[in-house]
């Protein structure tokens, strides 16, 4: 309050200075009794507001018309100094494609959060262009066709008992289903008393489903049951189920003859892979790379250990006959109608380190003692080829 006061005084003090040491006129003494008159009798409040009001407006004078005040009207007298309106700017009012490049920056958070603040913000942010990339992006690498058709039948199953349900959200879980923010869509909603106005069939609700661990969907696990020795260098299918609090999985593997259902929890998600062949695991995979294997190349073929038993991919390399001394000069094991495969994990004599299959007519091979060897796949990609070295063992197998 003071520097105002101080701001109006100095200019008149100046002026004063400047003036010549000559006595004064009449009229200047009135008006300087007339000055001190008026601060006197004016109250102060009032005049500051005015001028804080006067210097508001100077400023916001400079900005363009859209973005500063939409009306500006005041006369000469304080009393009828009307107040500045100014107007409030909506996310709205942006073009469509500055809207859209910062949603799609959104994380997914971000984008539940502004679903939550109008109907125009949610129907943009439940779209399916936004949430594709978050679905590839965190869990692209661990699902595949299976966990789509799996969300499918899920989605379809929901939709016929929700006609069998009657009654509908009265009160405030009513208005809570219209959008619900994150914090919502974290906790547990399998209570079917819960219901979403999303559509089940988008991918916002589907990767909702997956990150708060309310979906199982099928695929592969590397070395199941915590590396169980009898499976190191293996990946089978399973079940798996998100959990949001250990950022792991846990996974139901299928039972089989007279084994029961195994659960194994915490499986981190460098264990985890999508289903490279939309294969079920019973059915023998028919091989399309028999005549392109050399020694040296890495290949998975399906083994199990009985008829009852689902098939597992197992980790192997192509290697040499035993007429052959692995020079690569005089080496023709690839014009030979016989591949040798090896399981180096395993010590040498091991009856686990090597198998042969026939080139040309590969069907399922083996017997109840060895086990059954299915169909084979080419490794060409650097990535399998280090994760399954990530996933050596630290001690040769017997």
């Amino acid at each position: 309050m003071l520097l105002y006061f101080f701001i109006t005084c100095f200019p008149f003090i100046f002026f004063l200075k400047s003036l010549t040491l000559k006595p004064l006129p009449a009229w200047a003494t009135e008006m300087r009794l007339l000055s001190l008159w008026f601060w006197r009798e004016v109250p102060f409040f009032s005049i500051f507001k005015s001028i804080k009001n006067s210097l508001s407006l100077s400023y916001f004078t400079t900005i363009p018309s859209k973005m500063s005040l939409k009306k500006m009207s005041f006369t000469s007298k304080v009393d009828n100094f009307e107040e500045v309106e100014e107007v409030v700017m909506s996310v709205l009012d942006l073009p469509e494609l500055v809207l859209e490049c910062i949603l799609e920056r959104l994380p997914p958070a971000g984008l539940c959060s502004m679903a939550g603040v109008c109907c125009s913000l949610r129907s943009r942010c439940i779209s399916d262009h936004f949430w594709v990339k978050h679905l590839k992006k965190k869990w692209g690498r661990v699902i595949g066709p299976a966990a789509y058709r799996e969300w499918q039948w899920h989605t379809a199953s929901r939709k016929d008992s929700s006609h069998v349900k009657q009654g509908k959200p009265k009160g405030l879980m009513r208005i809570l289903s219209i959008v619900r923010p994150f914090w919502w869509v974290k906790s547990k909603v399998d209570d079917s008393s819960k219901q979403s106005s999303l559509p089940d069939d988008s991918i916002m609700c589907w990767y909702l489903a997956l990150e708060t661990g309310r979906f199982w969907f099928p695929a592969q696990v590397y070395n199941r049951e915590n590396g169980h020795v009898g499976f190191m260098l293996s990946c089978y299918d399973a079940e798996l189920r998100y959990d949001p609090r250990t950022d792991t999985f846990q996974a139901r593997y299928p039972p089989h003859g007279r084994r029961a259902m195994a659960i194994e929890n915490c499986v981190p998600w460098e264990r985890l892979r999508a289903p490279p062949i939309d294969t079920s695991p019973h059915d023998l995979h028919i091989s399309d790379c028999l005549n392109e294997l050399r020694p040296g190349d890495n290949i998975e073929i399906q083994w199990r250990r009985n008829k009852e038993f689902p098939y597992g991919w197992w980790y192997g390399v192509v290697g040499h006959l035993e007429s052959c001394d692995g020079n690569e000069n005089y080496c023709r094991c690839h014009n030979s109608d016989t591949v040798v495969l090896e399981f180096n994990h395993y010590t040498p004599g091991s009856r686990w380190r090597r198998t042969s299959i026939d080139r040309k007519d590969h069907r399922e091979e083996g017997n109840e003692a060895d086990g059954f060897y299915g169909g084979i796949r080419k490794l060409s990609s650097e990535e399998e080829i280090t994760t399954w070295k990530r996933l050596w063992p630290a001690e040769i197998l017997e």
